[in-house]
C-alpha cells in the first residue's frame, strides 16, 4: 500500500459515511425520489469521469431520433450559468457545459437539449417547451436520486473498472461500489479490440457481484472516424499531428493515432479545461517548430467546440485544425439487448399513461 493511500484513507472512509447515508435516506423514504409519465434513461457512472458517457448519448440518440421525440437533459458541468437553460444558437459551451452544446451542435436540429441542475425541476419545463418529448436521456445523473429513473445505465472503463477502484479522495469514486446494484444494466467501455472473451468473462463476473442477479452487462469499444476541418475550409489531412485535448484520459486516442499518423507533440489539459488564448499560442510556438514537416492540429469533438471561440481565430489562423469524431461501438446482440431495454420502458410509459 501507497504512503499516499494510507493518508487518505481517513477522508476517503469520512465520504463513504457521508455518501452511504445519503443513499440509506432515499432508499428508506426519509429522503423522496420522484419519477415522470415520459421515460427518463439515466446514463452515468460511480466514478467522476471518463467512462464515455457523451459517446453513449449520441450513440442512443442516433438509434431512438427517427421514431421517438427525445430530449438530453445535463446539469452542463463547468457552465458559467445557472439553473434551466434550453439549447439554442444563441448560447456557447460556457453557457451550457462542452458536452451539452457538443450534443446540441450534432442534433439541435432534431433533438432538445437542456441543462438544469436540478433535474426534476428540469423536466417539467421541457416538457412545457416541447410537450410531445416521449424520452429523455439524463447524462451523468446516477448519483442524482432525487430522480427515479426508467432505466439506470451504469458506464464503467474496462481498463479501469469500478471494482478495482477507491472511493474520493483516494480513487475516483463518488460512491461505494455495492452502489452498482441500482443499475439495471452496466456497460463496460472503452473495451480493446484484443479483448478476448475470458477476459471479457472475467471483468463481467466481477461487475456481477456487485449487481443484482441477472442485470445484463454489456462491453462497448470506441469507433474513430476520419478527422474532419474544424472551420469547414482545411482539405488536406496530414500524416504529422499535434494533438491537443483536454478529457480524462488521452490514453486511448494516442493509441489510435499512433497506428495511422506521426504524433510530433501532444498537448494534455486536464478535463473541462477551459483554453486561454496562451494555451492556443504555446500550441503555435510548436507548430511553427514543425513547419517543415506540414503538420495539422488535431484536437477532440469535445475540445473542437471550445476552441472555435472568436477570440483564438487570430492565433489559430494559418493552423489547419481537424477534429477526430468518435462513435461507441456495440456488437449487434448488445445492441439488440439495450435497445429493446430501451424501447420497452417506452412502450410501457405510453401505455400506462393512455398515449
Amino acid at each position: 500500500m501507497r504512503l499516499s493511500d494510507i493518508l487518505l484513507f481517513p477522508f476517503a472512509m469520512l465520504y463513504d459515511g457521508i455518501t452511504a447515508f445519503r443513499n440509506k435516506m432515499f432508499d428508506v423514504g426519509l429522503k423522496k425520489s420522484y419519477g415522470f409519465d415520459v421515460p427518463t434513461i439515466v446514463v452515468g457512472n460511480l466514478s467522476v469521469g471518463g467512462t464515455g458517457k457523451t459517446p453513449m448519448i449520441e450513440f442512443l440518440i442516433r438509434k431512438l431520433m427517427d421514431n421517438h421525440h427525445v430530449a438530453m437533459l445535463s446539469r452542463g458541468y463547468g457552465r458559467k450559468t445557472k439553473g434551466f437553460l434550453m439549447a439554442s444558437a444563441q448560447y456557447g459551451p460556457r453557457d451550457i457545459g462542452d458536452e451539452p452544446y457538443q450534443v446540441f451542435e450534432k442534433f439541435g436540429g432534431e433533438i432538445e437539449v437542456a441543462v438544469g441542475e436540478e433535474r426534476v425541476l428540469a423536466i417539467p419545463m421541457i416538457l412545457a417547451n416541447a410537450p410531445d418529448t416521449d424520452a429523455i436521456l439524463l447524462d451523468d445523473a446516477y448519483q442524482h436520486r432525487y430522480l427515479r429513473g426508467d432505466l439506470n445505465i451504469l458506464l464503467t472503463t474496462y481498463a479501469q473498472p469500478f471494482y478495482k477502484d477507491k472511493l474520493l479522495p483516494a480513487g475516483r469514486l463518488r460512491e461505494g461500489k455495492k452502489n452498482a446494484n441500482r443499475a439495471d444494466l452496466v456497460v463496460v467501455t472503452k473495451c480493446p479490440k484484443h479483448a478476448s472473451e475470458s477476459e471479457k468473462s472475467h471483468v463481467g463476473q466481477q461487475v456481477s457481484s456487485y449487481t443484482r442477479p441477472g442485470i445484463p452487462i454489456i462491453f462497448a469499444g470506441l469507433k474513430y472516424g476520419q478527422p474532419f476541418s474544424m472551420n469547414g475550409k482545411d482539405k488536406n489531412m496530414s500524416e504529422a499531428v499535434i494533438l491537443v485535448t483536454g478529457i480524462v484520459n488521452h490514453q486511448p486516442i494516442l493509441d489510435e493515432l499512433e497506428g495511422r499518423y506521426r504524433v510530433l507533440k501532444v498537448f494534455y489539459f486536464t478535463d473541462h479545461h477551459v483554453y486561454t488564448l496562451n494555451d492556443i499560442l504555446k500550441v503555435q510556438l510548436i507548430f511553427k517548430k514543425f513547419s517543415k514537416d506540414q503538420p495539422v492540429i488535431l484536437t477532440t469533438e469535445k475540445d473542437a467546440v471550445k476552441l472555435k471561440d472568436e477570440k483564438f481565430l487570430g492565433a489559430l489562423k494559418g493552423m489547419p485544425v481537424f477534429v477526430l469524431p468518435v462513435e461507441l461501438s456495440l456488437l449487434k446482440k448488445d445492441e439488440e439487448l439495450l435497445l429493446k431495454l430501451i424501447k420497452d420502458k417506452i412502450k410501457s410509459k405510453a401505455f400506462r399513461s393512455g398515449n
